[in-house]
């Protein structure tokens, strides 16, 4: 079996190598999942990735596994739900690096719960990660004489709760809000060369999937019966989605949600996709 390090320096990205040459991008939530593979195709792109979170030892980790395949990486501590946390972490972005090309507001959380089950504590605090943390994130970024003179993009990385979050209505409210803030804030900063875009993902094999009991994991694995493509998703999928609209191929693309769901999303019961075998062969980026 390989191990990380080696599997590091085999991550092949589908894009040229120096398609994000001498940018700097921010990515919340970096340590782990969907975020750390958003940091190593950045990494390997030519860009210097910062990570952000508040568990500085994964952070850590993902920073050397980016470091030994050659990369630019650097990482702080920050609780996005913390506006004094957040200032401090451009303030030091700002002293260290003195620029900021891009934002991937990555972090989020949540926890699996019937709606009359989650009480105001709960909600607060799963609202003010993932929809409170992304708008202050993004408003900082603009503010911090980076985005607001000199352009930038910033990437919103939401969920699948287009026909609502049934199990976990804190969130699906949550990112939907994302989802209309993105809306808002491409519109209102496109003054600035400032483009706002959102990734969601559906189910995407890997991330998360450890963080919840084994009877959710079995019940989450167990909807891919229900993707039209009759798969789970890659976390490197997802991250070049995110490098597309990161990248000038995405110019003229502002306030718009790219769904990364293998069409689940569009699904209905009331049309029996039949088990079939023909989806196209799944990236990723880290295999061997």
């Amino acid at each position: 079996m390989l191990d990380m390090a080696t599997i590091t320096k085999m991550y092949q990205s589908i894009f040229r190598n120096d398609l994000l040459q001498d940018k700097t991008v921010l990515i919340t939530g970096g340590g782990t999942g969907i975020g750390r593979a958003i940091a190593h195709e950045l990494a390997s792109l030519g860009a210097h990735v910062i990570l952000a979170a508040r568990r500085v030892e994964k952070l850590a980790a993902v920073s050397a596994e980016i470091t030994e395949a050659g990369g630019s990486v650097s990482h702080y501590s920050v609780n996005i739900r913390d506006e004094d946390s957040v200032t401090a972490l451009y303030d030091a972005i700002l002293r260290e690096h003195g620029t900021l090309h891009a934002l991937v507001n990555n972090a989020g959380g949540q926890f699996m719960s019937p709606a009359q089950n989650i009480n105001k504590k709960g909600w607060h605090a799963v609202v003010e990660t993932n929809l409170t943390g992304t708008f202050m994130m993004s408003r900082e970024a603009y503010n911090r004489y980076f985005m607001h003179n000199k352009g930038g993009a910033i990437i919103n990385i939401v969920a699948d709760m287009w026909r609502g979050f049934p199990g976990m209505a804190h969130t699906g409210a949550a990112r939907a809000g994302v989802v209309n803030l993105t809306k808002s804030l491409a519109v209102e900063w496109a003054r600035s060369g400032v483009r706002v875009n959102a990734v969601a993902p559906g189910l995407i094999e890997g991330s998360g999937f450890t963080t919840y009991p084994d009877s959710v994991q079995a019940w989450v694995r167990s909807m891919k019966k229900n993707v039209p493509l009759k798969r789970f998703g890659t976390e490197a999928e997802v991250a070049a989605a995110v490098t597309f609209l990161l990248s000038p191929a995405a110019a003229y693309i502002t306030g718009e949600t790219l769904r990364v769901d293998g069409a689940s999303s569009l699904w209905r019961s009331s049309w029996e996709i039949d088990d079939h075998d023909n989806a196209p062969s799944a990236f990723n980026g880290f295999s061997s």
